[in-house]
């Protein structure tokens, strides 16, 4: 892809702060963190969103977030929590389209978070939109 810049970056073309750097998958520092220590996991191979990400890839991103959650919240820097976070499409925030995962290390009021109103559907609404899911995944 030669309009991403994460592919750009994979193919260090274009410059990152590394952190880790394994033969499927980078991660590196976000340009616009939320807070200190904010990174990016992201597949080596170019997916624009979730549907077109191999399987195997999805594993190597969630693990590495995992693994450098753990290490964030064992190391120097000041981590009271982690939270991973990742936007699939426009409407999700996605704003580079090539899958990335954000780690975001927390500090009890930090000021991030999530913002929605929780609503209290009923059983039976709650019901009908799993039906809906189940029927979506039934080949």
């Amino acid at each position: 892809m030669t309009d991403c810049v994460f592919c750009a970056i994979v193919a260090g073309d274009a410059p990152a702060s590394i952190v880790l750097d394994e033969p499927d998958l980078i991660a590196f520092m976000d340009i616009r963190p939320f807070t200190a220590g904010h990174l990016l996991v992201v597949p080596k191979r170019h997916a624009p969103g979730l549907d077109a990400l191999d399987p195997e890839d999805g594993f190597r991103i969630f693990d590495a977030g995992r693994r450098i959650a753990t290490a964030l919240r064992s190391g120097a820097l000041p981590v009271d929590g982690v939270n991973l976070f990742l936007a699939d499409g426009e409407a999700a925030g996605q704003e580079v389209f090539h899958v990335h995962l954000h780690v975001i290390p927390r500090r009890h009021g930090d000021g991030f978070g999530l913002r929605a109103v929780p609503r209290s559907p009923n059983r039976t609404v709650l019901d009908g939109t799993a039906a809906a899911i189940r029927n979506a995944l039934a080949p």
